[in-house]
């Protein structure tokens, strides 16, 4: 079966960013930088010998940017589903903390003051003003069943 488009990109993605993020492309990159300046008096320091470099950047800028966000989405999704797993797994975590980066501005808002509050160690009680607290998200998220304990726990 021949991989999707997507699998494909993000192989591409996450070779081309390990590569450009090696000393290796950097001193490339210096190299390169190194060559066209040497170049300026042959070419008079002219208007395309700078429009060369421009190009050049400008090209290598706009590629690298999906690239790179690709690999960062990627990376960003793996953190918080093994983040989600510490969460269901570890008994006294509250469950309705999973799938955080899914709630709204306000959610977030008010879990945060509420972790303020932790660390101050002020009472915690939800602001009237709130439009859903942490409690009324959880309730209307799935649960999620808890993993057995492997036997090297034990």
């Amino acid at each position: 079966m021949q991989p999707s488009l997507s699998e494909r990109f993000h192989k591409l993605s996450s070779k081309a960013s390990g590569a450009v993020g090696s000393p290796g492309a950097f001193l490339i990159a210096v190299a390169v930088i190194a060559a066209w300046l040497v170049s300026g008096p042959v070419f008079h320091f002219s208007d395309t010998w700078q429009l060369i470099i421009n190009t050049g950047t400008t090209i290598v800028t706009f590629l690298m940017v999906f690239l790179i966000q690709n690999t960062q989405n990627r990376d960003a999704r793996a953190t918080h589903l093994k983040l989600d797993e510490l969460i269901r797994a570890v008994k006294e975590a509250r469950n309705e903390l999973i799938d955080l980066e899914e709630m709204s501005d306000a959610e977030l808002d008010t879990l945060g003051q509420e972790f303020r509050r932790f660390r101050t160690k002020e009472p915690v009680t939800a602001p009237a003003d709130a439009d859903r607290d942490i409690a009324a998200v959880s309730a209307a998220a799935p649960s999620r069943p808890r993993r057995s304990r492997s036997r090297r726990s034990q």
